[in-house]
Order: C-alpha cells, then sequence, then structure tokens
C-alpha cells in the first residue's frame, strides 16, 4: 500500500456489441474506446480512507439500483493486485487499476439489460463520492 496514492470511482464502461459480435468475445476491445473510462469526482488520499475493503459500492442507471456490494467481496485486495500486475508490466506513478465491478452487470442479467441514449448513471463508492454520466 506504499506505491498507493489514494483510490477514486471508475465508471468501466463496455461497449457489448464489439465484445458479444465483433470480437469473438474478448473483453478487452469493448472497453478501450475514447471516454469508456471516466473517474471521479476527485482521488481520495488513502490516509482519508478509514479501510479500502469495506467500502459500500453501487451503481444505478435512472436512479434503479442495479449493483449493489462492498468492496470487501472483491476477490482480490489492493495490495495483490500490485503484486499480481507489476509482474508483467511496469507501473508508474499516476498509474490506475481498476479492481472490479459488484454483480450485476447488465449483459449478464436475465434478460439482458443494456444502456441506451439518455440513460444516467451513477457509480458511487462510500467515502470516495458519486460519478454521474450520461450516455450519448
Amino acid at each position: 500500500m506504499a506505491y498507493v496514492a489514494g483510490f477514486t470511482v471508475a465508471h468501466d464502461v463496455s461497449a457489448r456489441d464489439w465484445q458479444m459480435r465483433r470480437n469473438g468475445r474478448q473483453w478487452l476491445l469493448g472497453k478501450t474506446f475514447d471516454t469508456f473510462c471516466p473517474l471521479g469526482p476527485a482521488l481520495v488520499t488513502k490516509d482519508s480512507v478509514a479501510d479500502p475493503h469495506n467500502l459500500k459500492i453501487c451503481c444505478r442507471v435512472n436512479g434503479e439500483v442495479v449493483q449493489s456490494s462492498n468492496t470487501s467481496q472483491m476477490v482480490f485486495k489492493t495490495e495483490e493486485l500490485i503484486a499480481w500486475v507489476s509482474q508483467f508490466v511496469t507501473l508508474y506513478p499516476g498509474d490506475i487499476i481498476l479492481t472490479g465491478t459488484p454483480p450485476g452487470v447488465g449483459v449478464f442479467r436475465k434478460p439482458p439489460v443494456f444502456l441506451k441514449k439518455g440513460d444516467e448513471v451513477q457509480c458511487e463508492i462510500e467515502e470516495l463520492g458519486v460519478i454521474i454520466n450520461k450516455v450519448v
């Protein structure tokens, strides 16, 4: 954790049409379009967060909760992710590592749910804030 400056909220957007129909179900390309990873509302320094591994996390679409969990449910803790990633990627000051998403991703719902133009997405992590984005 000595290498961690702080924490923020990320809206990890995916173009599922690219992932599922155009790219052989490989997820990477569907996440790499410009504007697909808004961050914010701020970088909260690690000394300002009581326990980064025990924070409520949720996502709302048009005010409806679609994902709700706690960072205590993450499969890997921050330290483990840094140790693993640094084995094959050179990490530099300012690099950002996204740690995952709670259950409830739209494509895996029955029936699947996809964002559409005009939807408002709110991603929130306790103590870190809320980031709000409109789908365009």
